[in-house]
């Protein structure tokens, strides 16, 4: 059995509501439902959410909610591994355990339901314990500065102040969409960015962390110029 999990707890303080808010005509939430959907990876799209309106809207674009997350769950604090664990071990208790399980974001509205596929076929093909999203950093990370106490400039790794970019090494970040895992490496807390996991290689246009007001503007912006109801197939 497969399994997708959408987080979505309701207490987004940078951007309130944020994972129901209107994006693309729809609440954000829905494009991750719709391409978890699309995808036929799933026996079941359950997303785990303490708040009854997330709940609500979820629903109503298809998803289940087959229980409320517990408190302890909820909080600034709480992991993205001890609540896919707890989704994993409700199913375990309703006597359905799933082999291979999903967790999407609920503000992914760039996810490709073919992405999700190809994650999925990488799991399996390499054996791995995670497959998930990456893309590649659009500069240098060797080359990265850091604003000091005085004010001025220094850079992080100041041996590389007369490399040339294409003789550095290409460097890669979580992309923030889906993270495959096998049930046991949920479970057993195994660490999602380690030797256990396979990378799916994303583009830079379909990328956006979307934390701040200002995120979310730059991915509406993405996101007309991407015509996204096709971006989840």
């Amino acid at each position: 059995m497969r399994l997708a999990v959408i987080p979505a707890r309701g207490g987004s303080k940078r951007i309130p509501r944020k994972n129901i808010r209107t994006f693309g005509g729809l609440p954000i939430i829905a494009w991750s439902i719709r391409a978890a959907m699309r995808s036929a990876c799933f026996d079941r799209i359950i997303v785990s959410t303490d708040d009854a309106e997330i709940a609500e809207v979820a629903k109503e674009y298809g998803a289940e909610v087959p229980f409320l997350r517990p408190t302890e769950l909820s909080d600034d604090h709480t992991g993205t591994i001890p609540v896919v664990a707890h989704a994993i071990r409700w199913h375990v208790g309703e006597g359905a355990p799933a082999r291979e399980v999903c967790c999407i974001y609920a503000t992914a509205p760039f996810v490709r339901a073919s992405d999700v596929r190809l994650g999925l076929e990488m799991l399996r093909a390499t054996e791995a314990d995670f497959a998930f999203s990456v893309t590649s950093y659009a500069f240098p990370i060797h080359r990265a500065l850091r604003i000091t106490a005085g004010h001025r400039v220094a850079m992080f790794q100041p041996e590389h102040l007369g490399s040339r970019s294409q003789d550095l090494e290409e460097a890669w970040h979580d992309a923030g969409q889906f993270y495959w895992g096998r049930s046991e490496a949920w479970l057993e807390n195994k660490p999602v960015f380690g030797q256990g996991s396979v990378p799916v290689f994303l583009p830079r246009h379909r990328v956006q962390d979307i934390d701040t007001p200002e995120d979310w503007e730059r991915a509406e912006c993405m996101f007309r110029v991407l015509n996204a109801d096709t971006g989840s197939e």
